[in-house]
């Protein structure tokens, strides 16, 4: 952990700093969804299942957090009524039959002003044959919307999703998520005494951690989100393109995390856990630094996903050539 003198230097990074250095914002068209598609994903019971992955289009989350970028896929307004609705019908009907859906919306699914709540009785309709229904949200957010919804659902299972990112006591403060840990286990409480399931997002080296300590963090903080009950967890590899975090890693506050390193976290959390360890596999292009083994790291994450086994490693040059600049250097 790094000393307390590094975080009495570190900055506070107010709302205003990370608003004014957005770049614009797309507009985009609220009756449509940012994009859908089919997905495989290992279920709770080990079947390799497809599930239905819609990211919607609506309002910007409230909760201006250090490191997303999320919200270019928003708008600046509330969606009108039926919108969210449209979107989904037209995410079904152009995706072949799946199992589960996940109604991804850069936000908060329970937030009124993103989701409007006269929508989701026909949400609920529309989502009543699927086994499981996956949407993400905010713990402060977890209330008695999340259990009307689960019983507008009938046997359709909900699974809220929630961002814990990391549970290191200086970073997680700084990440301007309104949210402490108590705050993340009591949301995780109500959702499970009321029969709905949940999943973590772990951020892998967010800002102000070395490499090291950006994978020894990564594996605390699942191992307190399996702690609590949680299904699943996800590690995310933190990702620049924000603004702030450009001005962050300028100053030395922030760098991507390497790819061996969202490798490792997986592999030391898939052994030792009852639940799932996913490793999110989009975009790692921005985080490898050889194009001639990343699609068949990627693939070998994602049949770690599946699978919830370690696969043997794949062999690149790159590797070798690690070892002789190491070598080189000592």
């Amino acid at each position: 952990m790094p000393e307390p003198s590094f975080f009495s230097s570190a900055p506070v990074i107010t709302r205003e700093e990370i608003l004014a250095a957005r770049s614009p914002r797309t507009l985009h068209d609220p009756w449509q969804p940012q994009s859908f598609f089919l997905e495989e994903e290992r279920s709770r019971e080990g079947s390799v299942d497809s599930v239905a992955t819609v990211f919607l289009t609506n309002r910007e989350c409230p909760y201006t957090c250090l490191m997303c970028d999320l919200w270019k896929n928003t708008t600046t307004f509330q969606v009108p009524s039926g919108a969210i609705v449209a979107q989904i019908r037209h995410a079904l009907a152009h995706l072949p039959p799946a199992t589960h859906i996940k109604l991804y919306n850069s936000g908060n699914f329970f937030d009124t002003k993103a989701v409007p709540p006269e929508d989701l009785p026909q949400i609920a309709s529309l989502l009543s044959s699927l086994k499981t229904v996956i949407v993400e949200n905010h713990p402060a957010l977890c209330s008695t919307g999340c259990v009307d919804f689960q019983k507008r659902l009938g046997t359709t299972q909900l699974e809220v999703a929630l961002g814990l990112e990391t549970i290191h006591p200086d970073v997680l403060p700084r990440l301007g998520k309104g949210m402490t840990l108590d705050d993340f286990s009591g949301a995780v409480e109500f959702l499970h005494r009321h029969n709905i399931r949940t999943r973590a997002f772990i951020l892998l080296r967010p800002p102000f951690l070395s490499e090291e300590e950006g994978r020894e963090w990564a594996i605390r903080s699942i191992d307190y989100a399996f702690s609590l009950g949680v299904d699943c967890c996800t590690i995310i590899a933190t990702r620049g393109g924000n603004g702030i975090m450009e001005l962050l890693s300028e100053k030395g506050w922030y760098s991507p995390p390497r790819l061996d390193s969202l490798e490792w976290v997986l592999e030391q959390s898939v052994p030792h856990h009852s639940g799932r360890v996913f490793a999110d596999t989009w975009g790692l292009d921005r985080i490898s630094t050889c194009p001639d083994c990343l699609s068949r790291r990627t693939q070998r994450m994602h049949r770690t996903n599946c699978t919830q086994s370690i696969q043997p490693r794949e062999t690149c040059h790159c590797q070798q050539d690690a070892i002789d600049i190491a070598a080189i250097q000592s």
